[in-house]
């Protein structure tokens, strides 16, 4: 069929066509309107945006984090999507199978949220405030260190040791986070201070 169409009548078809496309695309017809309604409006735009660090190893890479205002959930902000920070110069924004299942990691319903004490013998958990919880711990260090802190050693030499703790530390934190943690730890005379890899 093609066969029997002269040039000058398919360039003529393509020059109605291209006409009739550009009125559409200029607003007649409803074109413009039809073509809003079928957008998805972006599901960020009114979201704010937090840069954080992603927790689950020593590579530290940078996420944003994207949450709700709290006006549009009952008064309380949620995270509605996490992301690979581009502008991270660890990951420029990609993430590890594990970082990329983050916003699961913030919204299970296991996860806790507010600190929990064990008495001794007890067999039941009961929630406590962060003030409880923080004043409970320096407590029972400092009670530990002012009872096995070794001043000086056999030969009289002034050690300061603290072998009786040990500390932890967390591999995702910033430079500053880590030496700050290292000079209050070593500060204190604990010899025991490892940091967390990849867990």
């Amino acid at each position: 069929m093609l066969d029997n169409v002269s040039r000058r009548q398919f360039l003529g078809g393509a020059a109605a066509t291209i006409a009739v496309t550009s009125l559409g695309a200029l607003g007649f017809a409803d074109v413009e309107a039809a073509h809003a309604a079928a957008i998805r409006p972006f599901k960020l735009a009114h979201t704010t945006e937090t840069r954080n660090t992603c927790p689950y190893c020593a590579v530290a890479c940078g996420i944003i984090m994207y949450a709700k205002p709290a006006a549009e959930n009952g008064g309380k902000r949620s995270i509605m999507h996490i992301e690979g920070d581009p502008d991270h110069p660890t990951n420029r924004g990609t993430l590890c199978p594990k970082g990329a299942a983050l916003l699961e990691f913030v919204r299970a319903p296991t996860r806790l949220a507010k600190p929990r004490y064990r008495a001794p013998g007890a067999k039941e958990w009961k929630e406590v405030s962060w003030d409880w919880a923080l004043d409970r711990a320096a407590r029972h260090l400092k009670d530990d260190r002012d009872k096995n802190l070794v001043t000086t050693n056999a030969a009289g030499v002034t050690v300061n040791r603290w072998l009786t703790t040990g500390f932890l530390a967390a591999s995702a934190s910033t430079n500053e986070t880590g030496w700050i943690t290292f000079k209050v730890v070593r500060g204190a005379g604990a010899l025991a201070f490892d940091n967390q890899a990849r867990v």
